[in-house]
């Protein structure tokens, strides 16, 4: 007679696919709950303590970890096996099934101390999977109560499940105590991410991410997409939905883009974002103020566009507002008639409340083919950065302001990245474009008369100095760029020859 032992934590299904097992003439053997709830059925069950001639220790902490089970489970169907189980009076065990105890539901929810996420972290179920699944040739491993059909279908039409079968069901079992040990690792070591150098990259990537929402679509309707956090809480950016349509997978990005760039700025300041590049930034006394400013930098891009603020949003920010199409708004907080306006007036834009500034401790993790990269955040210039003048001409204390603005935003921009900006504000922004000289042709486009007596950031060094030229004959008068090219002597001399100011900072900020 076969013999299968169940352990489950969810008892969806159980009494049925018992049942089931018992009438194709199975031994069923169980622990704990599981026993409790097949006998409280009528299903003739045989406790596991029976097996082990131990009774359950530590309130239940050790149950099945005993030779008699995972002897039963591990062996082979070959004479050498068997005939060991025979000497210590063990019989094989043909089928195991078991889930886990929720640590992902448990640590998802408000207030868990440390003390109620270590009780559920599972042992001996972990351990009765990956020794059945191990065993997968000669064992049916069943952890997903949506298998209980399948399984019972073969047995009825020939007794056994086919090999196939079992290789998947083994399969799902290594994935379900991957991920179990992953949300594990990842909750016990959430504390210690802000502690890590950031040139302490980890050797081996556990990143203990569940799936929060399924997105109607990804990037394009016809590529599926969905949201993962690492707590399985809260919204995108670990914020809260405050209204409006359910956030595409684009929004996210853009909101996240958004988010980082006005997380860097200390005044009030409002940067909108259309496909993942900045297209305005600017800081004011009032972020009234500063989203008109902002829009004046590309009023034609930011259509369509999302909008983060560093501020609490206010009615005052609603009005200035006007009739802009934007998909999404990120905020501190809306103070209630701000939110309430928004939703009358605006039902289809999304609010996002994120109360934390992006830090920067986490690491970025991008795909590529056959892998994943991995790298610290950029969060701003290293501390040993020295801004140094290399022309004649150093920038007035305006320039200077305005470059420092603008050194702020243009590390936010896609590479190459050109930034023009008066005082505390874009006036035209370059991004993702193969060509610096394109860029900057781009940015001064964007700024048209704003240019003149305008400043210039870029991300990188200019490889030549046709760049430069061209934002010197738009108006520009000041520029900040990392330096490095072989050919800074003639950028230079290009800067001098127009007596505009030029500031190196040594430290590069592409964003790929």
């Amino acid at each position: 007679m076969p013999r299968a032992l169940l352990s489950v934590y969810d008892k969806t299904d159980l009494v049925k696919f018992a049942s089931g097992l018992v009438e194709l003439g199975w031994d069923l053997v169980a622990s704990g709950g599981t026993e409790a709830a097949l006998r409280n059925a009528g299903i003739s069950v045989t406790p596991v303590d029976q097996l082990t001639g131990v009774r359950e220790l530590l309130d239940g902490r050790v149950k099945t970890l005993h030779p008699a089970i995972h002897a039963g489970i591990l062996a082979r169907d070959k004479p050498e096996d068997l005939a060991s189980l025979k000497e210590f009076g063990y019989a094989p065990i043909n089928m195991v099934v078991c889930n886990l105890y929720p640590f992902q539901e448990t640590v998802a929810q408000l207030g868990i101390t440390l003390q109620d996420a270590i009780e559920q972290i599972d042992i001996g179920g972990v351990t009765l999977l990956r020794s059945a699944a191990k065993n997968f040739f000669h064992v049916v491993v069943v952890c997903d109560t949506n298998d209980y059909s399948k399984v019972l279908a073969e047995l009825k039409v020939s007794s056994h499940v086919e090999i196939a079968t079992r290789r998947k069901l083994a399969v799902k079992a290594f994935a379900h105590t991957r991920d179990y040990d992953t949300a594990i690792h990842a909750f016990l070591s959430q504390d210690m991410v802000p502690s890590l150098m950031s040139t302490d990259l980890p050797r081996h990537l556990s990143l203990g991410m569940q799936q929060i929402e399924v997105l109607r679509y990804g990037e394009n309707p016809h590529q599926a997409a969905a949201y993962y956090g690492r707590t399985g809480k809260g919204g995108p950016l670990g914020g809260t939905i405050l209204g409006g349509k359910q956030l595409s997978y684009n929004n996210i990005l853009d909101l996240d883009a958004a988010w980082r760039a006005v997380s860097g700025f200390s005044d009030p300041t409002v940067v909108i974002v259309k496909h993942l590049n900045p297209v305005g930034i600017a800081s004011a006394s009032t972020l009234a103020e500063a989203y008109t400013r902002a829009l004046a930098s590309d009023p034609v891009s930011a259509f369509g566009g999302v909008i983060a603020v560093n501020r609490p949003i206010n009615e005052d920010f609603v009005n200035a507002l006007g009739s802009l199409f934007i998909e999404a708004i990120a905020a501190p907080s809306f103070a209630p008639s701000a939110q309430t306006a928004l939703l009358n007036n605006r039902k289809n834009c999304r609010l996002l409340q994120v109360a934390q500034p992006y830090s920067g401790h986490e690491f970025e993790i991008r795909t590529v083919h056959s892998g994943l990269l991995l790298q610290s955040a950029d969060v701003g210039d290293p501390e040993s950065t020295v801004l140094k003048t290399v022309t004649e001409r150093a920038p007035t204390t305006t320039e200077l302001s305005a470059l420092q603005f603008a050194w702020e935003a243009v590390q936010h921009v896609k590479s190459n990245a050109i930034v023009l900006a008066v005082e505390t504000a874009t006036v035209g922004i370059g991004g993702g474009l193969p060509s610096r000289v394109d860029a900057v042709h781009l940015a001064v486009t964007k700024a048209g008369e704003r240019a003149k007596g305008a400043v210039m950031a870029s991300d990188a060094f200019f490889p030549f100095a046709d760049g430069l030229e061209l934002a010197i004959k738009a108006g520009v008068t000041a520029v900040i760029q990392p330096g490095g090219s072989i050919r800074d002597k003639e950028v230079i001399e290009a800067a001098n020859q127009a007596n505009i100011a030029m500031i190196f900072t040594g430290s590069r900020h592409f964003r790929h």
